[in-house]
């Protein structure tokens, strides 16, 4: 087994060998931008990590860490675009640097390419490999609408709210775990269950987000702080201000979210203070703790041995302390 540092440097020296140098150049370049912006390569080390620990060489599996990266990474430029965020990982977004109509199609081919991937693996491979890809491609966009829809309405729960996130992101942590799985030929029981484990662990991830996207560290978060507040985004620090805030003040929550007039400093400072105050910053850290507890408990339906589980486990406290 490796450690985190060096799967992520056993792919990322993949992924620069693999750099698209076809043409039109317009369509290729914002490819290789936004992969070359780095990022923590969460998805694709865990596909390679769960090879190895089902007992293969993780380096069968880079072709379809490179799928998961692709996938990913396309779904950030669109999801830029949806939001019209100027940053990504501290830089400017492909619509911006480029234009939009170059955004979309970029976007476009990055989910061909990502599922090209996945066809240098022999059939008895490819076809679980794929059947998984599309259902996790299509559980994304279905998280992506549900995202969208959200935002227009004032009545979203928070079920409805781990759902979104679950689909929008939990799915594809849990489809690169599972691949791994597959290329290694685990039992159906053990990869079931590995999936399992990152859809908990993602969507601890995405609530972890929620909260670094308010009280992260511009320098170290890599976007823009607060966005989903200029956003209105209906985020788990929202709906959870609604439940626990009491009524004057959930009432000031809700006009100063629908107040286009504040300085986004201004707007930003005071949504902050009443998430603090409503408990609503503290329930969302206990709800990180939750859904990561939950996906070290799906460890002990996992056959494999304690040391391996281990290395699971730790993986998930990393990403639950995160600042990232």
């Amino acid at each position: 087994m490796h450690n985190i540092t060096q799967y992520q440097q056993i792919f990322s020296d993949y992924l620069n060998s693999k750099t698209w140098q076809n043409q039109p150049a317009s369509l290729y370049e914002p490819v290789n931008y936004i992969l070359s912006l780095g990022g923590k390569r969460l998805r694709p080390v865990l596909t390679l990590m769960s090879t190895e620990l089902f007992g293969t060489d993780c380096v069968v599996a880079l072709n379809a860490a490179m799928s998961v990266e692709v996938f990913h990474n396309f779904s950030l430029i669109h999801d830029d675009i949806m939001d019209e965020a100027p940053l990504r990982r501290g830089q400017q977004t492909v619509h911006e640097k480029w234009d939009l109509n170059t955004g979309i199609l970029s976007g476009d081919a990055m989910l061909i390419l990502a599922g090209r991937f996945l066809e240098s693996y022999p059939a008895e491979t490819f076809k679980p490999l794929m059947s998984l890809f599309n259902t996790t491609a299509i559980e994304v966009c279905e998280g992506q609408q549900y995202d969208i829809d959200f935002e227009t309405r004032d009545d979203v729960t928070e079920e409805e709210y781990l759902k979104m996130i679950a689909y929008k992101t939990a799915v594809l942590v849990g489809a690169a775990l599972k691949m791994g799985a597959i290329i290694a030929d685990a039992s159906s029981k053990d990869a079931d269950a590995i999936y399992k484990f990152g859809l908990y662990l993602g969507t601890a991830f995405q609530l972890q987000d929620d909260f670094l996207d308010a009280f992260g560290d511009p320098k170290t978060f890599g976007k823009q702080v607060g966005g989903d507040i200029l956003e209105n985004k209906k985020t788990y620090l929202y709906l959870k201000t609604l439940e626990l805030a009491n009524k004057d003040s959930a009432n000031e929550f809700v006009q100063i979210m629908n107040n286009d007039h504040l300085s986004k400093d201004v707007k930003v400072a005071q949504i902050k203070s009443i998430y603090e105050s409503s408990g609503s910053k503290d329930a969302t850290t206990k709800a990180v703790e939750r859904f990561t507890e939950k996906a070290f408990a799906v460890l002990d339906e996992m056959t494999l041995p304690k040391d391996k589980k281990k290395v699971l486990k730790q993986f998930g406290l990393q990403l639950m302390n995160r600042t990232v």
